[in-house]
């Protein structure tokens, strides 16, 4: 894989992240092979909890004349 930063979409990374699971799950992985392909999975674990906190900010709710306001996290007890 590149050394550059690619934008997946949170499924592509999702799937990223299951193959990325099934290299692990390899009994007989070389220990060198394993810690890149944990690596690998922390980083894209990050990208996917990064892609969720910007949705999250991001969602609407429909107020009561039907025009779009920003989630209040306060309601949410976030």
């Amino acid at each position: 894989m590149s050394d550059k930063q690619q934008d997946f979409t949170l499924e592509e990374n999702f799937e990223r992240l299951e193959e990325t699971i099934g290299c692990l799950e390899q009994e007989d992985l070389p220990l060198e092979d394993a810690f890149k392909a944990y690596t690998l999975g922390m980083q894209i674990l990050k990208q996917c909890n990064d892609q969720i906190d910007r949705v999250e900010k991001q969602v609407l709710k429909l107020g009561e004349m039907g025009e779009l306001e920003e989630l209040d996290h306060g309601e949410t007890g976030i």
